[in-house]
């Protein structure tokens, strides 16, 4: 698995253990290729006695890596041609690796994943982190019989432009350009009640206009919080208000929490507020 990495451009990796519970028991940042080897030989034996995770984060100096997660069979069929790598984390959840090699603005990469992740039908809210192949998936919910991360396929060296992804049709459509909305002006009310109150969107709106989950049981809920969090940042709450609040409107940021996935919430907040500024900031220009 690492090598495959390497194959496309990874040049380190963040090493993180997670206990059974989603706590961190360690981290070493940027490790090399071979530091890493080194390492995992060492960790797979003492990772399986406390029912500690291995994840690798990948990071590479030239190629942009776009993690499609939360995949069904179907979905990474579609993606099997673009992807270098595919893993089973769970029986029926998989997940594919993707390397871009034309990706070099920051705010471009974000929107390019973004819809890549849409495109291909993957959870929006992907960490950019992976368990390594040949461990043990440590979830409560699997216990007493934990998967074992596995190698679906894979192919070295290969290595996809922005085009090359879109003309295969895994790439969703930009958003389109909302035009400026004119209101009529209005005389000011003065009030006694101080300054206007910032409100909150209505969580539940959003969970009914969300589209259909994969499963087609009931809503998408990782739609739900994207849109509840882009509606409060358009209110002009920050990102790490947005984040706080959202874990207390939606059953899904709860649960992430609970499974210590730091990441859902803050970067949920995070990429919606993103798109909340380039929005507003078209309609400016």
């Amino acid at each position: 698995m690492i090598d495959v990495f390497a194959s496309v451009g990874a040049t380190h990796f963040d090493l993180t253990h997670l206990n059974i519970e989603g706590e961190k028991r360690g981290f070493r940042p940027r490790q090399s290729i071979s530091q890493l080897k080194n390492s995992l030989l060492k960790l797979f034996p003492g990772a399986a006695e406390r029912q500690n995770n291995i994840i690798v984060r990948p990071h590479a100096d030239q190629i942009h890596f776009i993690q499609l997660d939360d995949l069904n069979e179907p979905s990474l069929k579609r993606v099997g041609e673009a992807a270098f790598l595919t893993l089973r984390t769970s029986p029926g959840n998989h997940q594919a690796w993707v390397a871009v090699s034309d990706l070099t603005d920051g705010d471009a990469a974000k929107d390019f994943a973004r819809r890549l992740r849409k495109g291909a039908g993957a959870d929006a809210s992907a960490s950019g982190a992976t368990r390594v192949a040949g461990t043990t998936n440590y979830k409560r919910k699997y216990e007493p019989i934990f998967p074992t991360v596995a190698i679906c396929g894979s192919t070295p060296g290969r290595v996809m432009t922005t085009s090359q992804l879109d003309a295969l049709g895994l790439v969703a459509q930009p958003e389109p350009e909302k035009p400026a909305e004119l209101l009529p002006l209005r005389p000011r009310r003065v009030s006694d009640q101080g300054p206007r109150r910032r409100q909150w969107p209505d969580y539940q709106r959003c969970l009914l206009g969300a589209p259909p989950s994969r499963s087609g049981n009931g809503p998408d809920r990782s739609m739900a919080d994207y849109f509840w969090c882009k509606m409060a940042a358009q209110r002009n709450w920050s990102v790490d208000e947005i984040a706080e609040k959202l874990i207390e409107v939606s059953e899904r940021a709860r649960e992430r929490v609970r499974l210590k996935d730091e990441g859902y919430v803050k970067i949920t907040a995070q990429n919606a507020s993103d798109a909340a500024a380039r929005e507003k900031h078209r309609g400016r220009g």
